[in-house]
């Protein structure tokens, strides 16, 4: 099986530059997020519900240093980041790998005794690839949008394989017990009815990293109908030349990816035109069906963070979107709610017929004189055709981190992620990030 023996037998010195430096990249912007998402109830909800349910020593769950096992803490922290719609994403897959990626190999790799920084690159890679992979495949062959947890379960679960030494029958089994068990949970459920439950990303890791271990000790799973179907052999034929890491988005705004483009339309207006919020008189959105459906005026952070009217009102009203309006007093301001009132969304066949390979929206701002304001075809920044600079990852991994933990820790953060290739140990990477809940004390 191909997909089994690149996850067993890729090595570091078989990654393209381009490859490892984009690893680097979304470490940093997915531990950034993880922090702000740790702000969230959300995350306590999860945290505590992990201590009590899924105990262990061999990993640290990152809002709070309490430990867990490694399977415990592949849930908690990965919900925790999946808390903050912020992390990074997959066109094709209509989701994402990164927010399973991380908290599951961090916590084997803890669990394990592994330090080795070429190891944690290569294992990210591979997740990304696995992962996205298994997305793009069950996408074509489901009949329904399942959430990412669907196939981070099978990142985790090869990632874990790899860290575990299992034999390649292990492994394919380790993948088998993961689809399996992996939550093919309704992604439009949540758009439609926002809650906690998310992308399914925690629980996806969660169940991969479970799966490795169970195929350790001898249980047996079915075939892995994504990576082993006939059918869907091409989506695995070019596993090693065509990097899939390289071709994620960035997310500016901590809300979901089908409202950014719209978003970014509002923006561009009031850049455009110096319009002040108190000129507008009700906006208009034409932008795909998927889109559409994020109509909600929201009440709470699940709840805002799919709301495609709360957050172009709230990027109007306070020039962006950030942690404070999604989990804050923007969840309460009267303007941002009244504005987000009048935000009237409609489909457009042309916009439609693009996703997702592309997600187009166009705003238009009517305003009280009168006159109608209309944007540009827009999409979201971030997107892997036109990348954001490294400084934008770092500025945004300031932002979330700096205020919560301190500038001396973002910038140690930051150069360690930055100088992990000639590292001798990811060990104080790690011991870092378990030191976030004594810096929190000590603000």
């Amino acid at each position: 099986m191909p997909a089994v023996d690149f996850i067993l037998d890729t090595r570091f010195d078989d990654l393209p530059a381009a490859t490892i430096h984009e690893a680097i990249r979304c470490l940093v912007d997915t531990l950034g997020v993880a922090v702000g998402g740790s702000q969230t109830q959300l995350s306590s909800i999860i945290h505590n519900h992990v201590v009590r349910q899924f105990c262990g020593t061999e990993a640290v769950l990152w809002q709070d240093g309490r430990k867990a096992s490694a399977a415990g803490a592949a849930l908690a922290n990965g919900m925790t980041i999946d808390a903050l719609d912020a992390h990074d994403g997959m066109k094709l897959t209509k989701g994402h790998v990164g927010c399973g990626v991380f908290p599951s190999l961090i916590a084997v790799m803890q669990a394990e005794g592994i330090d080795d920084p070429k190891e944690f690159l290569t294992s990210i890679v591979i997740g990304y690839e696995i992962g996205t992979r298994a997305g793009i495949a069950l996408h074509a062959s489901a009949c329904d949008f399942h959430t990412s947890g669907a196939w981070i379960s099978l990142a985790a679960a090869a990632l874990t394989a790899r860290q575990l030494k299992l034999t390649k029958a292990q492994t394919r089994e380790a993948l088998g017990i993961a689809e399996y068990h992996g939550p093919r949970s309704q992604m439009m459920r949540v758009i439609d009815a926002p809650t906690m439950l998310k992308d399914g990303s925690g629980w996806g890791a969660m169940a991969g990293v479970s799966a490795a271990y169970l195929a350790q000790d001898g249980f047996t799973g079915a075939p892995a109908i994504t990576m082993e179907a006939p059918e869907l052999a091409n989506y695995w034929n070019d596993l090693g030349k065509n990097w899939y890491i390289e071709q994620q988005y960035i997310k500016l705004y901590p809300v979901c990816r089908w409202a950014q483009p719209a978003v970014e339309g509002a923006l561009a207006l009031i850049h455009e035109h110096g319009i002040s919020v108190d000129e507008i008189a009700t906006i208009k959105v034409e932008t795909f069906h998927e889109a559409k459906r994020l109509a909600s005026i929201p009440t709470t952070t699940e709840q805002a963070q799919y709301s495609l009217p709360f957050s172009v009102a709230s990027a109007v009203v306070r020039g962006t979107i950030g942690v404070a309006e999604v989990t804050g007093d923007g969840l309460n301001d009267p303007q941002i709610i009244g504005l987000a009132k009048t935000v009237e969304i409609v489909e457009d066949d042309a916009f439609n017929d693009a996703f997702p390979a592309r997600r187009f929206a166009r705003t238009h701002f009517h305003l009280l004189d009168g006159r109608i304001l209309s944007s540009r075809d827009t999409e979201a920044q971030g997107d892997p055709e036109n990348k954001v600079p490294d400084q934008v990852i770092w500025d945004k991994f300031r932002d979330l981190t700096s205020a919560l933990l301190g500038t001396a820790w973002s910038e140690q953060f930051l150069s360690l992620a930055w100088g992990i290739v000639d590292a001798p140990s990811v060990t104080p990477l790690f011991k870092l990030i378990a030191q976030t809940a004594q810096t929190k004390d000590l603000k």
